[in-house]
């Protein structure tokens, strides 16, 4: 399908490569890749066509795969041994019968449980976010990966909280232009950003208009929800536009929130929306004023669409005005989730949105989301999905 879009879908039981022909219609499947790792981030270089995914958990270990023939085959970059590793050790008869010896001992075993996100910066280099918080570098196509000690040294770090899925470093911002510029998302920990290339890390979760309130002596806030923004960050995105002019959109697990200044000061932006809980948020890859949210009906409520009525919410003005979107979507009895990782924007014009459900289908609009198709379904759990365009 040559000229089309790919959706890469990470999923509980593999990658997926969804794709379409040059209008965005008709759709094939490739997968599972990456021997059915559960992958919660894939993304990829379309210049190149080289593709990496970050997963893992207790059993394989945590890992990033990496693909250089556009997704055909994968090589692990095995970054902590899992169970599945002390096993074959222990065990011959099991080795003989699955007919491979356990991994060598990898760098960061006892460390990290899985990887959770991956970017890429401006100068080439790969990012990797992972649980428990932890930022990793490759600066060679993700075959060798160095911590970023400067994060992990942070004085904060004793007070950090695990969301409900852990203590998280699930979403990674690049500057367009600067590599020595990153924000990161951590759950529950909150939006840190550097500006020398990870050496210092700044916490950036205050509310806009709000005083500070008293800090215990390690820049965090005893009582944070007068003056910042909630620490669980769910999800962030940069809007395009000059280096200078930084804006950021993100869902947090108590509303969505804008920043004009690089994630210095925030504003909710919740108003006009059926409900301050949601993952994902996306932005239009060339006007920064849109962007779309989808809300859930809250933590404790089942974690769904709003009266189990899906609906994507745009804004066209940054956030002043919201309008739901419904046409093509479930409206009634409709129970999926939509996590953090799991809507994308294409470049195309006009531009395309894609999500995926803990349900395993992936939701379709090529007109900015007025309108919606379902052409994949039965995938397992769909944890992230990225768009890019094939040469």
């Amino acid at each position: 399908m040559a000229g089309g879009t790919t959706v890469l879908a990470g999923t509980t039981k593999g990658v997926f490569l969804l794709e379409s022909d040059a209008a965005r219609r008709d759709w094939a499947v490739r997968g599972p890749y990456c021997d059915g790792w559960p992958i919660n981030h894939v993304i990829g270089d379309p210049a190149t066509g080289h593709l990496w995914a970050a997963g893992g958990g207790e059993w394989p270990g945590a890992g990033v795969w990496r693909s250089t023939d556009g997704g055909e085959s994968w090589t692990l970059s095995l970054l902590a041994n899992g169970k599945f590793d002390d096993l074959l050790a222990n065990d011959p008869e099991v080795r003989a019968l699955v007919g491979r010896d356990p991994h060598p001992p990898a760098p960061f075993s006892g460390e990290i449980e899985a990887m959770w996100s991956i970017a890429r910066a401006a100068d080439g280099a790969l990012y990797a976010g992972a649980k428990p918080a932890t930022l990793l570098v490759s600066r060679d196509g993700g075959e060798t990966w160095a911590k970023v000690q400067g994060l992990s040294d942070h004085p904060s770090r004793d007070s950090w909280q695990p969301g409900g899925a852990g203590l998280t470093l699930h979403t990674i911002v690049p500057a367009p232009a600067d590599p020595a510029r990153l924000w990161l998302g951590i759950s529950a920990a909150g939006v840190f950003a550097t500006e020398d290339g990870g050496a210092t890390w700044e916490r950036r979760n205050r509310r806009d208009n709000a005083g500070r309130a008293p800090d215990d002596g390690h820049g965090h806030s005893h009582s944070h929800d007068a003056a910042e923004v909630g620490h669980c960050v769910h999800n962030m995105v940069r809007a395009p536009g000059p280096a200078n002019e930084d804006l950021l959109y993100q869902q947090n697990h108590h509303g969505a929130f804008r920043s004009r200044d690089g994630g210095r000061s925030w504003q909710e932006i919740s108003a006009g929306l059926p409900s301050t809980f949601g993952f994902p948020v996306a932005v239009h890859p060339r006007d920064p004023e849109t962007l779309w949210t989808l809300p859930l009906n809250g933590d404790d409520a089942g974690r769904y669409p709003p009266e189990a009525s899906a609906a994507v919410w745009r804004s066209r003005d940054g956030g002043a005005t919201w309008q739901a979107l419904r046409q093509g979507l479930p409206q009634g009895a409709c129970y999926f989730t939509v996590l953090r990782q799991a809507m994308a924007v294409d470049r195309r014009s006009p531009a395309g949105l894609y999500f995926g459900t803990n349900s395993g289908s992936v939701f379709v609009s090529t007109d900015e989301g007025d309108t919606w198709s379902e052409p994949v379904r039965h995938l397992p759990a769909v944890l992230s999905v990225e768009a890019f365009e094939r040469a």
